[in-house]
């Protein structure tokens, strides 16, 4: 099952940590919380594994510190 580990408030901080995990070799999907999915400012849910859930939120977080 994949769960929600971030929620980022544009397109370019939802690709950045796209990268951010693939590079860390994790399997990731991006899904528009917005009406338009085109919309560069809407809501973006970042998912990954359930399994992967704890190593992907310790890899945002050593980033973000």
């Amino acid at each position: 099952m994949w769960m929600v580990v971030y929620v980022a408030q544009s397109k370019e901080v939802a690709e950045k940590i796209r990268t951010l995990l693939q590079q860390a070799g994790l399997p990731v999907k991006i899904h528009s919380v917005s009406q338009n999915e085109h919309d560069q400012f809407g809501c973006y849910e970042i998912l990954v594994p359930e399994a992967e859930l704890s190593q992907a939120h310790d890899i945002i977080i050593e980033e973000t510190l």
